[in-house]
């Protein structure tokens, strides 16, 4: 089932209340969304599948038209978590900086996505607050939740890229969530983007902890997000659900878990369309019944389904879908 804001925000209430996580999956393309779909409800989980600038445009093809590229992945999204009864799915803009202000504006309007996040983290924590503001505002009119950030992280994720990192201040953090009305907001708290490992992460837990609490005792309590968290041990993940993460992203996991897959297939299956070095050329034919895309992608789709149901056992979600 497709979830809209309103049901999505039923799901981040409920991960709050039981202090589970979501996690949030980013995609891009068919094989994608199935496995990452199937996941959630093979452990009869919710999810939020996440689109990226960088995706949109990949999904348009040479037009790189990202309105076109939205509305092939929400409709895939739809139609295909339509078919499933124990999980719902929502669909998440990630890392909209605001030179996309008019992109999410159309993604809100056409009814598109559950959910998006203005990133204007980079701009002064004022015009960071104007410019977040303005999304909440335009957002909610149409029941669409919002996720804001303050704060940045380490590493590089699709088009956004920091050398450095600046944690989140909790008494800016405070300000920020009252002053915008976020549904949900992303602290900065030690995870980088892209390929890390959790042993390597000084992962902030008493930040999270103390941001949590601060916007709990002035009465705005509000879903903490981890970004860069595909690096993230399972202790430490389960440590931050603890503290107040209820939305845990997910992005370069995926992409390894489906390039291993690929690669194990074609290592195995390669003489399929390679002829091997000691077999003569006339004796030699393909074999389609290997080559076939809907062969080895199927491999790849379960790997990506299979990382989707560890996660979710990991966060907890699994078996607490708003549908059961």
């Amino acid at each position: 089932m497709f979830y809209r804001g309103d049901k999505l925000k039923e799901v981040f209430l409920k991960a709050k209340k039981d202090r589970f996580g979501i996690v949030a999956s980013n995609v891009v393309f068919d094989s994608a969304i199935r496995g990452v779909i199937q996941g959630y409800e093979a452990q009869k989980s919710d999810g939020l599948l996440q689109m990226s600038s960088g995706a949109v445009k990949f999904a348009a093809g040479d037009t790189k038209d990202i309105e076109a590229g939205a509305q092939m992945i929400s409709s895939m999204i739809k139609i295909i978590s339509s078919q499933y009864k124990n999980s719902g799915i929502g669909l998440h803009i990630d890392h909209a900086t605001p030179n996309y202000f008019d992109f999410v504006v159309y993604c809100i309007e056409n009814d598109l996505v559950s959910s998006v996040m203005i990133d204007a983290s980079k701009e002064n924590f004022q015009e960071n607050i104007r410019i977040s503001k303005e999304v909440v505002t335009i957002a909610h009119k149409h029941g669409v939740l919002v996720e804001g950030e303050i704060g940045y992280i380490k590493g590089a994720e699709d088009e956004i890229v920091s050398d450095t990192e600046l944690y989140t201040s909790p008494s800016e953090a405070l300000e920020y969530v009252k002053k915008t009305g976020v549904d949900l907001f992303a602290a900065s708290v030690g995870t980088n983007h892209g390929v890390t490992k959790g042993a390597q992460i000084t992962l902030k837990l008493d930040l999270i902890k103390e941001i949590d609490e601060l916007l709990i005792n002035n009465n705005v309590e509000t879903g903490i997000v981890l970004h860069g968290a595909s690096g993230l041990t399972a202790k430490q993940q389960i440590d931050a659900i603890k503290n107040g993460v209820v939305k845990i992203n997910k992005d370069t996991r995926y992409q390894m878990e489906f390039a291993k897959a690929t690669q194990a297939y074609w290592e195995k299956e390669k003489d399929a369309i390679v002829k091997p070095n000691d077999m003569n050329e006339i004796d030699y034919t393909i074999d389609k019944s290997r080559f076939d895309p809907r062969k080895w992608l199927i491999h790849s789709e379960k790997a990506m389904q299979n990382a989707v149901e560890e996660l979710v056992q990991i966060t907890g979600s699994a078996g607490k879908s708003i549908l059961l």
